[in-house]
């Protein structure tokens, strides 16, 4: 199968079409924007085991992760579509006039979200469906009423075209405008570029590396009229195992980190690539449980030779660095493409010296780092970026002795986890799935849950606004039957 590179003249057209579609599509009514959702999973479905044979020959993932991966993209636009059916996301705030006020009267002010306009989406390389064509990001705009553009990722384009297929034969059954969504191939940094510096353009969703979130976040800041970039990129997601734990199941908790490294060859953006202990008897025991759960572990194809090649280069530049240990899985004869579980071991002082220990290095391994106290075992703490994640693992006593460690955590990252890994991302309304810099590029925001649909809205406030002109949202009637913040207090779904 061939795919024709994008041109300029084809972002042109494409968010042409989207700029056009928008005012129709973002007055549909929530019921024929739920019901668009739902049939694209419906078609998704419909495509059958070619779905995944496709993913699998493209990406190497096997077909039981991707069964399950089509299942949670199906889940989630099912999950959007309770969400804008219901309508209460809109955060209809409503302060009513009093109009005999003194010294002056007060007027009647109605608050609500509303769509932003064109979308453009990156889709992820590590999810070729879940994170791709009708993943997270393009689900969540297309629910809060914007169109989407998507560049499709250049490790599955047969796959990618399947979904986009899918997503069109959707929108033609449930009549939506053209131009709703459309898809663009292509490898070039400058087409990247295009999409976001178009002035059609209103906001960006990504999923990557560091250096390309980064360059098309900059990207949007340089325009006459920046834009948001919502990109989540690299996160270590530390794990902190603490003296309680390690002296209860110190094996349970190797055994488990090493499995968690290497799910899905360490592909994960949740891959806990860091973990973080007191030096003492139990901590060397869990080094060495570590060290040999890693040294067993079996090497995996990785979803592509640019992301293979970054690892290895990436696992000899942490092998070099004095005063680091390193365990590799056997790997004799270990044919292209497949990575080797690495465990890389450190004292404190080395990582404090060497930045580049806490950075992200995509793909199966972790850095053991040392600590000789809690003190400094906070200094650690402290010196991490911005996280997606960070787990500890430890006893109730654990965390009473330990809680500056908890308060610096809440600090450096978006979702904290206890007594367990960071891999494996629920979809629901309460996940956070974002963090400060540069886990992402707005530790408001969140790419997975509803929450997600926040990034592509905008808040407007109606003056002294007739009913008649006023949303659905903000009537004193309440047709829609949501939620509402009424002259201060939560109105649970009446009308005035």
């Amino acid at each position: 199968m061939n795919f024709a590179e994008a041109s300029i003249g084809d972002i042109e057209r494409e968010l042409e079409a989207a700029e056009k579609a928008f005012p129709q599509y973002r007055r549909c009514p929530p019921e024929q924007r739920a019901a668009f959702l739902e049939r694209i999973g419906v078609e998704i479905q419909s495509i059958g085991d070619n779905l995944l044979t496709t993913a699998n020959s493209e990406t190497a993932l096997p077909l039981e992760r991707l069964t399950g991966e089509r299942a949670r993209t199906i889940g989630q636009l099912r999950m959007f579509a309770d969400l804008i059916r219901e309508g209460s996301w809109v955060d209809a705030r409503i302060d009513r006039a009093i109009p005999d006020r003194e010294p002056q009267p007060k007027p009647d002010i109605r608050r609500m979200l509303i769509p932003m306009g064109p979308v453009v989406v990156f889709a992820a390389s590590n999810f070729p469906l879940a994170f791709s064509v009708a993943g997270g990001d393009t689900a969540s705009a297309l629910a809060a009423g914007c169109p989407v553009v998507l560049k499709a990722h250049p490790a599955h384009p047969a796959t990618s075209e399947l979904v986009a297929r899918a997503i069109a034969e959707a929108a033609r059954v449930t009549d939506m405008p053209d131009g709703v969504f459309s898809l663009l191939h292509s490898t070039r940094n400058d087409i990247s570029a295009a999409l976001v510096s178009h002035p059609l353009t209103k906001a960006v969703g990504f999923t990557g590396s560091l250096r390309a979130g980064r360059a098309l976040f900059n990207v949007a800041a340089q325009r006459p009229d920046p834009i948001p970039v919502y990109a989540e990129m690299g996160s270590v997601n530390p794990v902190f195992v603490l003296p309680g734990a390690l002296a209860e199941r110190c094996d349970a908790i190797a055994e488990g980190l090493k499995n968690s490294v290497t799910l899905g060859v360490g592909q994960f953006c949740t891959c806990p690539g860091m973990a973080i202990g007191i030096a003492g008897d139990g901590f060397t025991k869990f080094v060495q449980r570590v060290e040999e759960s890693i040294r067993s572990a079996q090497p995996g194809t990785m979803l592509y030779s640019g992301i293979f090649n970054s690892y290895e280069a990436g696992v000899r530049r942490l092998s070099g660095i004095e005063g680091v240990r390193t365990t590799q899985a056997a790997g004799a004869g270990v044919t292209e493409s497949k990575a080797l579980p690495t465990v890389f071991e450190t004292g404190a002082a080395t990582f404090m010296k060497h930045r580049e220990l806490g950075e992200e290095l995509f793909g199966p391994s972790t850095v053991v780092v040392r600590c000789n106290s809690r003190e400094q075992m906070e200094a650690v703490a402290h010196r991490l970026e911005g996280q997606l994640t960070a787990t500890i693992h430890g006893t109730p006593a654990d965390l009473t002795e330990f809680s500056s460690l908890v308060s610096i955590l809440e600090n450096k990252a978006g979702r904290l986890i206890f007594n367990g890994f960071p891999t494996g991302v629920e979809v629901c309304s309460s996940m956070q799935h974002g963090g400060p810099y540069p886990a992402t590029t707005d530790s408001r925001t969140t790419s997975v849950g509803t929450a997600a649909i926040l990034r592509f809205a905008r808040p407007v406030a109606y003056q002294n606004f007739p009913q008649s002109a006023l949303p659905p949202e903000l009537q004193d009637g309440n047709p829609r039957n949501i939620c509402r913040l009424v002259d201060g207090e939560m109105d649970y779904r009446r009308g005035l």
